[in-house]
């Protein structure tokens, strides 16, 4: 808070507290669960995880309009505040840290980062209300205090459990699948050889034709197009799993938890893979980077229907996808090799 528009005092308590607020969220980044000793009851954790939340929204809003419009609080009213504040964001803490790894590391990632998107909106808060002209409510506190309550909305809309932890991951896969995909087809139904309309024997000398850095030769497109049913049998496994766990997938045990975290795991590789393959297809096209991609990515695919094979969401309907998409990959990457090796 610059020294023109308030007393120093009150800006200690509040410095002390966003000093506090950053070490705490540190510390829920980077740190560990609890041990779970016995049973533990997963609809309390969420009933005392929202009423925490709510207790630091409410603090937030506390804070915001102390510091909205003068007079300034004194530096009593000042250390209770931030004394406030700390304790909501402490049992906010303490809380998240009761949800054991044995209900799924995939739905503790989601809690974790909702936590200290949390904390982070505290600690900006902070910095704004010390760091601007106190001469009115500004609209970077606005803006800051906003900040705050929608990561505090966002606890309504989190998994509940580890299986639908497990299909946020998926969903969020198969929206960047889908995008690589549409902008691979976009590009050649856009791109075309600009010198396609002359005719050979009207060129002079054996020189290429025009820049051919910036399109597809007829070769680069036919080995596209395995690589377009690779992209799209990754997109179909990850439609399909997100199916199978929907319909099989459970947490009743914490094995199958332990099958839905590999399963989430797995998948978070399949679109880098696929933006890798995508990459490496604009022209001036590499054909060693372009059989490279396309191994790893049929590679990572035959794992991931390994892992789902093997998992308690597939039963027997699934087996028939499973080997169907099998196939296709072993199809899809012999035909890009084939053609890649042609003429070369």
């Amino acid at each position: 808070m610059s020294a023109d528009n308030c007393d120093g005092n009150v800006s200690v308590p509040l410095r002390n507290l966003l000093n506090s607020i950053q070490c705490i969220s540190d510390r829920v980044r980077d740190g560990e669960s609890n041990a779970s000793h016995g049973a533990f009851n997963l609809s309390n954790f969420w009933d005392t995880l929202n009423q925490a939340v709510k207790a630091v929204s409410q603090e937030a809003t506390k804070l915001s309009l102390a510091f909205s419009k003068p007079p300034l609080p004194s530096q009593e009213d000042g250390e209770k505040l931030a004394e406030s504040i700390l304790k909501s964001v402490l049992a906010l803490s303490t809380v998240y840290y009761w949800l054991p790894k044995s209900q799924g590391v995939s739905l503790r990632r989601q809690v974790r980062d909702a936590t200290v998107e949390v904390l982070e909106g505290v600690a900006q808060l902070l910095e704004v209300i010390l760091s601007s002209p106190l001469q009115s409510l500004s609209q970077e506190q606005l803006t800051s205090t906003g900040t705050v309550w929608s990561a505090c909305d966002r606890f309504a809309q989190l998994p509940r459990d580890n299986r639908a932890a497990a299909l946020v991951v998926l969903s969020a896969q198969i929206g960047v699948v889908k995008d690589a995909i549409e902008e691979i087809e976009q590009a050649l139904s856009e791109a075309q050889d600009p010198f396609s309309d002359v005719l050979n024997d009207d060129q002079e000398g054996e020189e290429p034709r025009g820049n051919q850095d910036t399109y597809w030769s007829e070769k680069d497109r036919r080995v596209i197009g395995p690589c377009q049913g690779l992209m799209k049998a990754s997109a179909a496994c990850l439609r399909k799993l997100t199916s199978a766990v929907k319909s099989n997938g459970n947490v009743d045990t914490s094995q199958n938890v332990a099958q839905l975290d590999d399963l989430a795991d797995i998948t978070k590789e399949i679109s880098p893979g696929v933006d890798d393959l995508a990459l490496c297809l604009y022209p001036p096209m590499d054909y060693s980077g372009v059989e490279s991609n396309v191994s790893k990515l049929a590679a990572l695919l035959k794992k991931v229907l390994e892992i789902i094979r093997s998992s308690h969401v597939c039963g027997e309907s699934q087996l028939t996808w499973v080997q169907f998409l099998d196939g296709a990959v072993d199809h899809n990457l012999q035909k890009a090799k084939d053609l890649i090796e042609q003429d070369s």
